[in-house]
C-alpha cells in the first residue's frame, strides 16, 4: 500500500507539473503587458473576484482589473466591457460591484454588460461566446490567471488575448499562486477528461456593438 501510494503521489505531482507547463507554454504569446501592443478590440471580458478581502479591506486584484478595463475604454482600445462573476447571494454580487466601480472610473453604463453566471473562469469564458456572442475578446485579469483563461478560450475556439492587470505588490502571493497551479490542472481535466461545461447557459443575449 505504501509503495502504491508513493507511486500515485509521484504521478499526481507529475501531472500537475505537466498541466502547468502545457497551459503556460501554449498561451504565453497571447499575454500582453503593454497596452500599446494591444490591437483595438470591441469587447473586454473582466473576470470576477470579490471587491473585498476576507478581512474586509479592499481587494487590490479587483481594483487593478477595474483600472485596466477603464483605461482601455478611455484610450479607445475597447468599446464595451463584459463583467462576469458570481452572484451567489443578495449580499455577494461580483458583476454589480464591478459595474459600480467601472462607472466611478468613467465607463458609461451603456458600455457595460453584466454576466451573473460567471461562477468560475470556465463559465465566464464559455458564456462570453455562447450567450453573449463574442468570438474575439481581450481578457482582463492578473498574469497568473491569464494563462488558464486563454487556455480555455483556445479550447472553445475564441480568438482571445489577455491584457494583464498589475499584481498587488504587498499582497502575499504564495497561496494565490499555489491555488492557481491546482486550478490549471483542474482545467485540463475539465476540458479533456470530464468534459465539464458551464453550470448555466440560458438564452442568448448577444452584445450589440
Amino acid at each position: 500500500m505504501l509503495r502504491w501510494g508513493s507511486v500515485a503521489g509521484v504521478v499526481m505531482v507529475a501531472f500537475v507539473f505537466a498541466a502547468n507547463i502545457w497551459i503556460i507554454g501554449s498561451t504565453h504569446h497571447q499575454v500582453i503587458t503593454n497596452v500599446d501592443d494591444l490591437p483595438a478590440q470591441h469587447v473586454a471580458l473582466v473576470l470576477g473576484t470579490s471587491h473585498r478581502l476576507a478581512n474586509g479591506s479592499p481587494n487590490p486584484f479587483f481594483y487593478n482589473r477595474i483600472e485596466a478595463a477603464a483605461s482601455l475604454y478611455a484610450q479607445g482600445k475597447i468599446t464595451h466591457v463584459l463583467v462576469s462573476g458570481d452572484n451567489r447571494t443578495q449580499y455577494y454580487n461580483e458583476p454589480v460591484e464591478m459595474k459600480k466601480a467601472l462607472v466611478r472610473e468613467g465607463v458609461p453604463d451603456s458600455a457595460i454588460t453584466l454576466d451573473f453566471a460567471g461562477l468560475r473562469t470556465l463559465d465566464s469564458i464559455v458564456r462570453s461566446k455562447e450567450v453573449f456572442g463574442q468570438h474575439k475578446l481581450v481578457i482582463i485579469t492578473q498574469p497568473f490567471h491569464s494563462y488558464r483563461a486563454l487556455f480555455i478560450s483556445q479550447y472553445y475556439q475564441i480568438d482571445a488575448v489577455a491584457l494583464v492587470a498589475e499584481e498587488p505588490r504587498n499582497h502575499p502571493a504564495l497561496q494565490v499562486h499555489w491555488r492557481e497551479y491546482l486550478a490549471r490542472t483542474k482545467a485540463v481535466l475539465d476540458l479533456y477528461v470530464l468534459k465539464t461545461g458551464p453550470r448555466h447557459i440560458g438564452q442568448r443575449e448577444p452584445i450589440r456593438i
